[in-house]
C-alpha cells in the first residue's frame, strides 16, 4: 500500500518537473526572441543614425552650395548693373558737343528717308542746297538728346551756332525729329510739339510755298507757340489743334517764346524774322530768312 502511494507521489513530482521544464523552455525562447529583436533594433538605429547624419550633412552642403551660387549670381548682377550705369555715365560724360553739332550733305541714306515725303522733285529747291544737321538739345525731361534737322545750306551755320547756345543754356526743347517721322504732316508734327525745319509744302490755306520748302525756316516748340490765323468773319484758329490755351501771350506759362526769350534773342541776332510780330498770321513758333534765289 505504501509503495503504491510513493509511486503516485513520484509521478506527480515528475509531472511537475516536466511542466516546469516546458515553462522554462518557453521563457528561454521568448527571452531569446526579445533579445534578438532588441539587438536588431539597436543595430538598425546605429545604421540609420549615420545615414541621417549624412543626409543632414548633404542638405547642409547643398544649402551652402545654393547660397554660394546665389551670392555669386547676385554679385555678378550687381557688377553688371554697376557696369551698365558706368557705361551710361561714360556716354553722358563723353558727349562732345563738337561731335554732334555737325552738318553734312544729304546722303543716300537721308534721301531714302525724305524722298516722297518732306522732299519731292521740284524746280524750287535741289538736294545740293540742303544740309543735314545733328545737334544736342535738352529735353523737357532735363536729359540730353540728339536732334536732327534739315535746313538750307545758307543758314546751316547759323542754326548750328544757335542750337549750341540753346544747349549750353539748357534751353528746353521737347522733341527734334525730321518731319518725315510724321509722314510729312505738319499738323501731326506740331501736335507732337516737334521742332522741325525743312518740309516742301505750301503755306496752310494757300498755294504759296512756305519758307520751310526752301529749308529757310524753323519752328520751335510749336504746340506751346501756336500759329494763329485770323479770318474775315472775325474768327480765328490756332495751329496745331488743341493749342488754344497758349494763344493769349499775356499769360505766363512754360516754353513760351516772346521778346524776352533766349530763343527769340538768338534768332533775331542772326538776322531771322520772328512770326510772332506778324499781323496775320501770328506765328509764335516760326523763325525764317528770305529764300536764296
Amino acid at each position: 500500500m505504501r509503495n503504491k502511494k510513493n509511486r503516485t507521489v513520484q509521478l506527480i513530482v515528475l509531472l511537475i518537473l516536466i511542466i516546469l521544464l516546458m515553462l522554462l523552455s518557453i521563457s528561454i525562447a521568448i527571452y531569446a526572441t526579445v533579445s534578438e529583436d532588441g539587438e536588431n533594433m539597436t543595430q538598425m538605429s546605429e545604421i540609420e543614425e549615420p545615414i541621417l547624419e549624412q543626409n543632414t550633412e548633404r542638405k547642409t552642403e547643398e544649402e551652402i552650395q545654393n547660397d554660394t551660387t546665389g551670392s555669386i549670381m547676385q554679385e555678378l548682377e550687381t557688377e553688371s548693373v554697376m557696369e551698365n550705369e558706368e557705361n551710361m555715365t561714360q556716354v553722358s560724360e563723353n558727349k562732345d558737343p563738337q561731335e554732334y553739332f555737325t552738318q553734312s550733305v544729304i546722303t543716300d541714306e537721308i534721301y531714302a528717308r525724305i524722298n516722297g515725303c518732306s522732299y519731292v522733285e521740284n524746280e524750287e529747291i535741289v538736294l545740293e542746297d540742303l544740309r543735314y544737321l545733328q545737334v544736342l538739345y535738352v529735353g523737357f525731361d532735363a536729359e540730353e538728346h540728339v536732334g536732327e534737322l534739315i535746313v538750307n545750306k545758307v543758314i546751316a551755320d547759323d542754326i548750328l551756332e544757335i542750337m549750341r547756345v540753346l544747349y549750353e543754356n539748357r534751353y528746353p526743347i521737347e522733341r527734334m525729329e525730321l518731319v518725315d517721322e510724321y509722314g510729312g504732316d505738319d499738323e501731326l508734327s506740331m501736335q507732337a510739339n516737334n521742332t522741325s525745319a525743312f518740309n516742301y509744302r505750301p503755306v496752310e490755306g494757300t498755294n504759296k510755298l512756305s519758307r520751310h520748302s526752301y529749308g529757310m525756316a524753323i519752328d520751335i516748340n510749336p504746340f506751346y507757340n501756336p500759329c494763329v490765323r485770323k479770318y474775315s468773319d472775325g474768327s480765328s484758329k490756332s495751329f496745331p489743334e488743341g493749342s488754344d490755351e497758349y494763344v493769349d501771350r499775356s499769360k505766363d506759362f512754360p516754353y513760351k517764346i516772346d521778346k524776352e526769350d533766349l530763343c527769340y534773342q538768338l534768332f533775331t541776332e542772326h538776322g531771322f524774322r520772328w512770326g510772332g510780330t506778324w499781323n496775320n498770321p501770328q506765328d509764335y513758333q516760326h523763325f525764317d530768312k528770305e529764300p536764296n534765289k
